[in-house]
């Protein structure tokens, strides 16, 4: 209900000179989406056996695979592929499908994943749901639709939320799913080298400041970070939805991690591996970018789950201040054990 398929219809329907594919996926074997989703003439699949989540290894590859063969003359059938999840879907299986087979990854690149967000209902379905929890920290974009339907304070508090659970994602407001399709494709959230045009302070910018992450009572101390600002102001943000006022501790939260002192490689390195090895499976995603002893180029590196990949990319400026930064976002994260890891790895 939060406006997946009207955003789809857009995209099979303006005049955009792009040809897309849509897989869309519908729980149960009704296919009401499917109905709902307007011809043009791109090809719509349905794959109605199950969640993409739960079949993801064989169908989502089959399909993919398959629209890989309509070759139209000197360039690919598709200019991209849409996968739609349904609303009960954990998107980490389906980004790992685009890593893990060798014929995916040869003709494809995963680009981005979109959440789409009903700002009227969004606080009760985290409070309730924990694949919609999942949805919001896994994506890159998160798309806070329907906003006409609720006031600016009711929307500071939700963003505030959605922040927390997701440092990383920038946030686009909409009405009625008209976002505008820049904002949705071609993102390429997934290369390394975008990674470092993440603003320099994504990590934690200052407070009220859009992207601070409030973790519900802001009166912590940032000890490991406090070259960027000093925290002595006592923040109490008490957020009260509707009829009862929680502060919300949700199991999924982003915690970011800053050093000013060069990272041992090899340490940084065994020390991902063992973490990712041991925690993969509650670590929806992690981003980093970071200095390494002796390199003069960043190591910057990304993780989905337990599937890693990082790389040595642009050199550090003269005049640049060097330091490490990394963004874990999961669930059941032991903040000090991670910050501890982390700064252990020091040179």
């Amino acid at each position: 209900g939060a406006g997946k398929t009207t955003l789809l219809n857009r995209i099979l329907t303006e005049d955009h000179g792009k040809r897309y594919a849509v897989i869309v996926n519908e729980f149960g074997e009704i296919g009401i989406d499917n109905d709902l989703v307007v011809g043009a003439d791109e090809d719509v699949f349905e794959m109605n056996n199950g969640c993409v989540c739960c079949t993801v290894r064989g169908d989502l590859i089959r399909v993919v695979n398959g629209l890989m063969k309509r070759q139209r003359p000197g360039k690919p059938a598709f200019d991209a592929i849409i996968v739609e999840t349904t609303g009960l879907a954990d998107p980490g299986p389906v980004a790992q499908t685009f890593f893990v087979d060798n014929e995916v990854k040869a003709k494809t690149q995963l680009d981005s994943v979109t959440a789409l967000v009903d700002a009227k209902h969004v606080m009760a379905r985290l409070d309730d749901s924990k694949e919609a929890r999942e949805q919001v920290a896994f994506a890159d974009r998160i798309i806070l639709n329907k906003i006409d339907l609720v006031d600016e304070a009711a929307l500071a508090d939700v963003e505030t939320r959605l922040r927390a659970l997701n440092p990383l994602a920038p946030i686009v407001r909409a009405e009625r799913s008209n976002v505008p399709l820049d904002q949705v494709l071609g993102l390429h959230a997934f290369d390394l080298d975008r990674i470092l045009e993440v603003k320099p302070d994504f990590v934690n910018p200052p407070h009220g400041a859009e992207g601070h992450v409030h973790d519900e009572h802001c009166g912590h101390d940032h000890h490991h970070h406090d070259h960027a600002h000093d925290h002595d102001h006592d923040h109490a943000h008490d957020h009260a939805h509707g009829p009862r006022g929680h502060a919300h501790e949700d199991d999924i939260k982003g915690i970011s991690l800053t050093l000013d002192r060069p990272l041992n490689g090899a340490k940084f390195t065994a020390w991902l591996d063992k973490l990712l090895g041991e925690q993969g499976q509650n670590i929806l995603r992690a981003k980093g970018i970071i200095d390494v002893q002796g390199e003069d180029r960043r190591l910057v590196f990304q993780a989905v789950h337990m599937i890693l990949e990082g790389d040595l990319q642009k050199p550090w400026g003269d005049k640049e201040r060097r330091w490490s930064r990394a963004v874990f976002i999961g669930r059941d994260l032991d903040e000090a054990a991670l910050k501890a890891g982390f700064e252990a790895c020091a040179a």
